[in-house]
């Protein structure tokens, strides 16, 4: 048993067998079938003599290496009886190596002919080598002039009686796959050879003599080599009457993904995995999906998705009949499905799903770009007037290209307008604020970074080179791009050379980067990563970009079992509502604010990303990195709970910045938090990390008169400091006015902290979400605990609007302390102070 007390052990099972004896079966010999010998004896004898010595060698074959030495024959049972196989094997016993007489290669088993209700009897192939043809056929000469002079049946009866024809072999008699093979068009065929020394020669040499590809790389078993060719069906014809060693052709069993089973089978894996899901209630938290609409009856979604949670704002029906937003579903409930699939285990859903669609199908007309905000505002506003209480996260995997890169557009306006809580309208070339922002209609809104045209070698570089799309550049919103763990090549012998083109860990070659993405003033985006999948890549300027190996399993739109695959920044966005879904779920009080800001507080760089970022000393070149890989990657565990060495503190807060006519600044706020300052004094120089993040929403202003005073875009800011190691607090408090004052006037500020923080005010100070990680020593740390959140102003104070006159701003400040040692507990004491009681947090998988 485990020492946790949060960990249950395993059950072990006692006393519960027993010895039981084998029942005695039969003697197993087989049955012969009672015929007359002498008619149906002379057939097959004289069968077996067209079969061997009737065929001829194909024109193609000229090649002396590719001429057959022996000849595969087809042995047809007779209905209801099985053939004698182990006379169907037979080596010389030649005393330096024997040879094989005859051989056999493969055996089609009595099966049930459905459409007819027939049997279909048993078959097998059999090769007879060329100097053994004679002996071969005395098999059946026995058969008809010769008895057992013991039994007086005919020798060889076991074998001979049960056959009902012999025929020369044919290339559709040595396929073993289910149904026809492909009769047109070029295909990856698998090759099974018996393994003698030169099976592999052959079989490359007979696809050179053709002109066919043949797959380098083979298989060795013990009684077989495997070997790929790609051809037409009807290339492969003179194959049986060859010298290749071929003793059966399949379709490529190229199981890299459950999409490369045979529909029957995955359906079973969709069926066992529907059992397995215990599905949200009516009230849990949702996705909504704003999408191409999505197939609700799919099996896996139907439990999640009730008819009154579909919604369109095009023309037709809210179905998917492009696939896309069905992709997304499968992602935003069950996440990835790989793994769920191929489990036995039960999951339980946190939420559910909802999907607006706002992408007309192919045959309609597209929307213009812009009147994106406005459909975007139809597509939110059409749940919430269905369910307004019911508490959702917007995810909208739709872009297009952007204007001027960065800055905002009336589409991110009306995403940045909608997420803080403000209705909106239009005019002929900007948006319209209906009334102050409402914090009760707040909205989070994740949207897709955007993907990249093309691919090339240096994938890094097209990314960086390629802007987010349009309106990732949205302030309030979750920007999510993409980064990849999947590395794997194809077991595909036609993708044989080919690799993945990114590293693991990197970002994806899908997704596109806030690097060239307009001015320094703009937010830091993509905000976080997840998981979107790689590209393939020959090595000499040919790339795969959708391959199922190196993309997400998920649902299919082309019935209500299907399962697809999908990529790039939709499929990273829709795993990341998935996660923010699921935050709601765990904390019903938490703001929209407060979800955005913890999945960006639990991300993580991976060890290459992480890598490239401490490389950097000057923090200009930081932000860069920032803005290719966000702040990484959020984990459930790490979005939803925290560890005894790892703890995260929440506050949500709102106070008046801004009082009377001229909007004066008046206010900040100073956060005193629960400090485990004994624990911290006590890992004395080791290592500690403390994570700041600051998530609120701005209201936009997005006409294009310059960004700078009254005609900034964003309505307010605001910052955060934190009091320095043995800063005496009213220094502190010295220092958070001068430096506030400086911001005020356009000066970017230092801090006397600087030096400890990744990025530092200057670089962090951008859009609407504020982050950085201070790294020192424990008892350095200490000695602080006290963060000061203060506002700049926008174009609220600088306007000087009445109506937005002692208005509120409300924040979420996430703090995390954390330690590489494990022994360490920081959770505790801080759990003590706030009297919570320390109880172990349960995460659903």
């Amino acid at each position: 048993m485990p020492d946790e007390p949060d960990l249950l052990g395993h059950l072990l099972v006692i006393g519960r067998a027993e010895d039981r004896d084998f029942t005695r079966r039969g003697s197993g010999q087989q049955k012969v079938r009672p015929v007359d010998r002498a008619s149906p004896g002379q057939r097959i004898y004289g069968e077996a003599g067209d079969a061997l010595f009737g065929h001829s060698v194909e024109p193609a074959l000229a090649d002396e290496q590719l001429r057959a030495l022996g000849t595969v024959i087809t042995i047809e049972g007779a209905v209801g009886f099985g053939l004698e196989l182990e006379s169907l094997e037979q080596r010389s016993r030649h005393k330096i190596g024997p040879r094989p007489k005859w051989l056999l290669l493969t055996v089609h088993p009595a099966s049930e002919d459905r459409p007819e209700r027939a049997q279909v009897p048993e078959r097998a192939q059999v090769w007879v080598s060329d100097e053994y043809r004679g002996k071969f056929l005395e098999l059946f000469e026995r058969y008809v002039n010769e008895e057992n002079a013991r039994s007086g049946k005919p020798k060889n009866a076991a074998l001979v009686a049960n056959i009902a024809r012999i025929r020369s072999s044919v290339l559709r008699d040595l396929w073993q796959s289910s149904n026809e093979p492909p009769a047109a068009g070029r295909e990856w065929w698998e090759i099974w050879l018996r393994p003698e020394p030169d099976a592999i020669h052959l079989a490359r040499r007979y696809a050179q003599a053709l002109g066919l590809r043949f797959a380098e790389n083979a298989i060795h078993f013990d009684s077989r080599y495997v070997v790929w060719i790609e051809a037409r069906w009807d290339d492969l014809s003179s194959l049986p009457f060859s010298a290749v060693p071929v003793t059966e052709i399949r379709r490529p069993a190229l199981i890299d993904t459950v999409e490369d089973l045979e529909r029957d089978e995955r359906n079973e894996y969709v069926d066992d995995l529907s059992g397995r899901v215990i599905y949200a209630g009516a009230e849990a938290p949702t996705v909504c999906l704003v999408d191409t609409g999505v197939r609700r009856t799919h099996l896996l979604l139907q439990p999640a998705l009730g008819q009154s949670s579909l919604f369109t704002v095009v023309a037709g029906p809210p179905s998917d009949q492009d696939g896309h937003g069905t992709k997304m579903a499968g992602l935003a409930l069950l996440g990835p499905l790989d793994d769920l699939l191929a489990s036995n285990l039960h999951t339980t859903l946190l939420h559910g799903l909802e999907s607006v669609k706002i992408i007309p199908d192919a045959h309609s007309n597209a929307h213009a770009p812009e009147v994106y905000g406005v459909v975007t505002a139809q597509a939110v506003a059409a749940p919430e007037a269905a369910n307004g209480s019911r508490r959702r996260v917007f995810s909208m995997p739709v872009t297009c290209d952007p204007d001027r890169p960065g800055e905002p557009s009336l589409w991110s306006a009306s995403v940045d307008a909608l997420a803080a809580g403000t209705d909106i309208g239009r005019t002929a070339n900007t948006i319209e604020l209906l009334g102050p922002p409402d914090d009760a209609a707040k909205r989070l809104i994740l949207v897709s970074a955007g993907n990249v045209a093309r691919c090339m070698d240096d994938y890094v570089s097209m990314c960086d080179a390629s802007p987010i799309d349009d309106p990732a550049q949205a302030w309030n919103a979750l920007t999510v791009g993409a980064y990849t763990a999947l590395v794997n090549a194809p077991s595909d012998p036609s993708f044989a050379g080919w690799k993945a083109l990114a590293s693991a860990g990197d970002i994806s070659p899908h997704s596109r980067t806030g690097i060239a993405a307009g001015g320094h003033q703009w937010p830091i985006k993509p905000d976080i990563c997840m998981e979107g999948g790689n590209v393939l890549t020959d090595g000499s300027g040919d790339f795969n970009r959708g391959h199922p190996v190196v993309s997400l399993r998920t649902t299919g739109a082309s019935d209500d079992r299907a399962l697809s695959s999908a990529n790039a920044t939709s499929a990273a966005t829709s795993q990341a509502a998935r996660l923010a879904a699921r935050a709601m779920a765990t904390y019903p009080d938490y703001w929209p604010e407060t979800v955005r800001g913890l999945l960006v507080h639990a991300a993580e760089w991976t060890p290459l990303m992480k890598s490239a970022v401490n490389a950097e000393t000057s923090k200009n070149a930081r932000r860069r990195l920032l803005r290719r890989f966000g702040w990484g990657v959020p984990e459930d565990t790490g979005v939803r709970s925290s560890e005894r060495n790892a703890v995260t503190m929440v506050v949500q807060d709102s106070f008046v910045p801004f009082v009377g006519r001229e909007h004066k600044m008046r206010h900040f706020r100073l956060h005193e938090l629960p400090w485990p300052t004994q624990e911290l004094l006590a890992l004395d120089e080791a290592d500690v990390e403390l994570r700041i993040t600051l998530s609120y929403f701005i209201e936009p202003s997005p006409s294009r008169r310059g960004w700078q005073k009254r005609y900034a875009y964003a309505s307010h800011g605001l910052r955060f400091e934190l009091q320095a190691p043995n800063e005496s607090p009213d220094g502190f408090v010295r220092r958070v006015n001068r430096e506030a004052a400086l911001d005020e006037g356009g000066v970017q500020a230092g801090s006397s902290s600087t030096d400890r923080w990744v990025l530092g005010p200057i670089q962090r100070n951008r859009g609407s979400l504020h982050q950085d990680i201070w790294q020192g020593h424990g008892a350095e740390l200490a000695t602080t605990g006290t963060i000061a959140v203060h506002a700049v102003g926008g174009w609220w104070k600088n306007n000087r609007r009445a109506d937005r006159q002692d208005l509120p701003i409300r924040y979420a400040l996430l703090v995390s302390l954390r330690t590489r040692e494990q022994t360490v507990d920081l959770y505790t004491p801080i759990a003590v102070s706030l009297q919570v009681p320390v109880e172990a947090v349960t995460v659903e998988t």
